[in-house]
C-alpha cells in the first residue's frame, strides 16, 4: 500500500510543539475555489479564513493572526510584491506563503521567491498536493522549538534571530538550507529522521526529484561543522531510511572508530 505523506516520515517522531492545526488565510476571488481550498485545509485539521480582496486580508496580517497564507497570484490588480513585503514586515520569516498560479515563467517565479514566497502550486489545484504542502510548511515553520533564543549544543551555538551558527565562538558560513538542516538535526539529537521528513521539512516536498540534493547538503553540514566523534557528535546514515545525529563521548569510542571518522 502506498505510504501517505507524513505517515512514518519521521521514524523517531519529535513532539508536535503543542499545536495541531494552523490558522490559514486564503486570498482568492472565486467562491468555488475558496470552498475547495477551505474544505481541503479544514479536513486536514486547520482553521481556514477566506478573503476576496487583498485589502480585506491586510488587517489580519498587521494583527499577526495567521500561521500560513495561501494566495491566488492571478488575482486582477494584485501587487504580489507589495503584499509579500507587508507579510514579511508583519511576520518576518515565521509565516510561510504558498502562491497558487497558472504562471510558469521562470523570471516571475524567481522574483516572487525573492520577495518572500515559500513555494508555488500550479493550477488547476490538486487537493492532496495542497494538504501535503501545508503540512510540510507547518513543520518547517515550527521545527525551531526555541524560537529566536540562542540554542547551545556543546561547542555549537545557534542564533535563530540572525540565522547564524557559531562553532567554538566563531561563525560558520552556511547557506540557508544548510543552516536549517543543521538546526533540525541538532534539535532532534538521537532520532532517526527519514529522508522524506527531511525533504518535506527543509524543501517543502517529500518527493524524490532525481537529484542528490539532500545527500549533498548532509555532506556539507557534516564537513563544515566537523561532526566527528572526537568533537562529541556523529552524523550517520541508515541505508534507505534516513539520518541520525548523535551525541557521543569520545573517551568511550575505540581509537579505530575515531580514525574511521577522521
Amino acid at each position: 500500500m502506498p505510504r501517505r505523506l507524513g505517515e512514518d516520515m519521521m521514524l523517531d517522531r519529535p513532539e508536535a510543539n503543542g499545536r495541531e492545526g494552523m490558522r490559514i488565510a486564503v486570498l482568492d476571488d472565486e467562491l468555488d475555489q475558496q470552498a475547495l481550498i477551505s474544505a481541503a485545509l479544514t479536513e486536514a485539521g486547520h482553521e481556514c479564513h477566506c478573503f476576496d480582496r487583498s485589502a480585506d486580508l491586510q488587517p489580519g496580517l498587521r494583527a499577526k493572526e495567521f500561521d500560513l497564507l495561501v494566495l491566488d497570484w492571478d488575482l486582477p490588480n494584485l501587487d504580489i510584491g507589495a503584499l509579500l513585503r507587508l507579510v514579511r514586515e508583519s511576520f518576518g520569516t515565521s509565516v510561510p506563503v504558498i502562491l497558487l498560479t497558472h504562471r510558469c515563467d521562470e523570471a516571475d517565479l524567481v522574483e516572487a521567491l525573492g520577495a518572500g514566497a515559500d513555494g508555488f502550486i500550479s493550477k488547476p489545484l490538486r487537493v492532496a498536493e495542497l494538504q501535503a504542502r501545508a503540512e510540510a510548511l507547518m513543520r518547517r515553520a515550527r521545527f525551531s522549538v526555541g524560537g529566536d533564543q540562542p540554542q547551545d549544543y556543546g561547542r555549537y551555538r545557534f542564533l535563530p534571530a540572525a540565522r547564524q551558527l557559531l562553532m567554538d565562538g566563531q561563525p560558520v558560513e552556511l547557506k540557508n538550507r544548510e543552516y536549517e538542516l543543521a538546526l533540525l538535526l541538532f534539535q532532534n539529537l538521537g532520532r532517526l529522521l527519514s529522508r522524506d521528513y527531511l525533504r518535506a521539512t527543509i524543501w517543502g516536498s517529500a518527493r524524490e526529484d532525481g537529484s542528490r540534493s539532500l545527500d549533498t547538503h548532509i555532506s556539507r553540514v557534516r564537513s563544515k561543522l566537523a561532526l566527528r566523534p572526537e568533537h562529541g557528535f556523529m552524523l550517520t546514515a541508515t541505508y534507505g531510511m534516513g539520518y541520525r545525529l548523535e551525541s557521543v563521548d569520545p573517551s568511550e569510542m575505540p581509537p579505530s572508530s575515531l580514525r574511521a571518522f577522521g
